[in-house]
């Protein structure tokens, strides 16, 4: 049976599973907290299929510092090491 994390994590079992493999408490609480995210993290369009609109705006929501002077590929960049 999964610990309980508290109201912050709404998949206590996934957030556990992603965190056994290595993922940043932030990423794990993000992924497990993500209604449509499946076991592996969901079924997201690639980020090189998005627009930089929507990469800006990602970034925006994980909170990625100097995002508005990124290029689309910073914003990739920053997004996969987020």
């Amino acid at each position: 049976m999964a610990k309980d994390h508290g109201p912050q994590i709404k998949n206590d079992e996934q957030y556990e599973k992603l965190r056994d493999k290595g993922m940043s408490k932030t990423k794990a609480a993000r992924i497990a907290n993500d209604p449509n995210s499946g076991e592996k993290g969901g079924e997201a369009d690639k980020y090189e299929e998005r627009s930089k609109e929507d990469l800006y705006e990602e970034a925006k929501k994980v909170g990625v510092e100097g995002r508005s002077k990124m290029s689309k590929k910073e914003l990739i960049k920053a997004l996969r090491n987020s």
